[in-house]
């Protein structure tokens, strides 16, 4: 499974004659699990027509940046917020130009200018335009603020001339962009991953669970993949599907969670506690299903066994990293638990939060260790799930 799985990337598309290369690009970009959505400016709208992205693509293409339809849907900053990586192939010189000036007159430089997501630049001009002193410093201008350029190639060009400036294919494109995911800040570093909720039987048939969707803990462990980590991921209950290349064990109830992070935990360097375990479970478990008679029914319930005290309180422990769920006074309650369970960090979220916490695809963080914190922004979750690998890496070598 490709390290561009189930990321977003934001395709933008200027004006120029190699704006039909992007089609293909679409294409192979989503062969490798990618969720593309597709930004034209005006002049790459005279070239190509965007009901073709949106065929390939799936998603409709964003056009403008006052369209009152998008801007009620998936604005420039949900948009950039989504984006992983914001991709612009084909890049033109006057593009270039505007990107490295810090212009924002339209949807797509207004898009990176909003976004955090690292951003990868695919040039196409005339061989002249490409060499000419003054692209070449707007090139170094967006390569100094962190920009990558891929290409451009060498060849035979639209014009007849003959030289550096083509576009690169498709595939050499996705080829590069792929290991920008690939971080390796955790090569060789064994990391356990709990995702997800559980489910706390009452009988056959019912059970207590919560709002869980396994979201973030499945991008915390594809962005320790990503990493260079080999990942074991424990998951309760969700429709999520793990690359191919992590370890995956499901469970359903807490205890059935915590014996298998047992199991695993010696062999750990690393233990992330992502999943919502439920904290109580029913006393009694009825072997048949509970017919409905009274109109009450009264359910005694017992405390569940804390799985991420139970780690971080061995002898030979992990680095240990919780997860802290709340819905008030968010930073008080994650730091009396980072105190009373001796973590070494702890990522506190709203989850009563508007387009956040459970079920949402995006989320916003506030990440505290001993002696100092730090927040992350709404943004998808995958980005923050990399975001959050590269400061757990940053401390776990320290």
């Amino acid at each position: 499974m490709s390290f561009l799985h189930n990321k977003n990337i934001v395709l933008g598309i200027t004006g120029g004659i190699a704006a039909y290369k992007s089609l293909s690009l679409v294409r192979r970009l989503k062969d490798q699990g990618a969720n593309v959505r597709v930004v034209m400016t005006d002049a790459a709208q005279e070239f190509i027509r965007p009901l073709s992205f949106q065929a390939l693509s799936g998603n409709a293409v964003h056009l403008s940046l006052l369209d009152a339809e998008a801007e009620a849907a998936m604005g420039h900053i949900e948009l950039a917020r989504w984006a992983d990586l914001i991709v612009i192939a084909p890049a033109t010189a006057n593009s270039m130009a505007r990107l490295a000036n810090g212009q924002a007159d339209d949807l797509l430089t207004t898009l990176c200018l909003a976004s955090k997501a690292p951003l990868a630049i695919a040039p196409a001009m005339n061989q002249a335009m490409w060499s000419n002193s003054v692209t070449q410093q707007n090139r170094q201008t967006l390569v100094d603020r962190g920009a990558v350029i891929l290409g451009p190639a060498s060849g035979e060009q639209a014009c007849g001339d003959v030289g550096e400036g083509r576009m690169l294919e498709a595939d050499e494109i996705v080829e590069q962009i792929e290991p920008l995911f690939n971080l390796q800040a955790l090569s060789g570093v064994r990391v356990l991953v709990t995702a997800g909720p559980t489910r706390e039987a009452i009988d056959p048939v019912r059970y207590i669970s919560n709002h869980s969707s396994g979201k973030m803990g499945y991008a915390i462990a594809q962005a320790a993949l990503e990493a260079g980590a080999s990942v074991e991921l424990v998951s309760g209950p969700c429709a999520l599907v793990a690359n191919d290349r992590i370890s995956r064990t499901d469970v359903e109830s807490a205890k059935e969670m915590q014996q298998v992070v047992l199991q695993h935990i010696e062999q750990v360097d690393i233990f992330i506690a992502v999943a919502a375990v439920a904290d109580y479970r029913p006393k009694q478990v009825s072997g048949q299903k509970i017919k409905k008679q009274a109109d009450k029914m009264n359910i005694e319930l017992i405390k569940n066994p804390d799985i991420l005290a139970s780690v971080a309180g061995l002898q030979h422990r992990p680095f240990c990293v919780g997860f802290a769920a709340e819905t008030e006074k968010l930073e008080q309650h994650a730091r009396l638990k980072l105190e009373a369970k001796q973590l070494d960090m702890i990522v506190a979220n709203r989850v009563d939060q508007s387009d956040g916490g459970f079920n949402s695809d995006y989320n916003s963080a506030t990440v505290i260790w001993a002696g100092g914190q730090h927040v992350f922004e709404k943004t998808s979750k995958s980005r923050l799930a990399t975001d959050l690998v590269r400061l757990i890496a940053e401390h776990y070598t320290i």
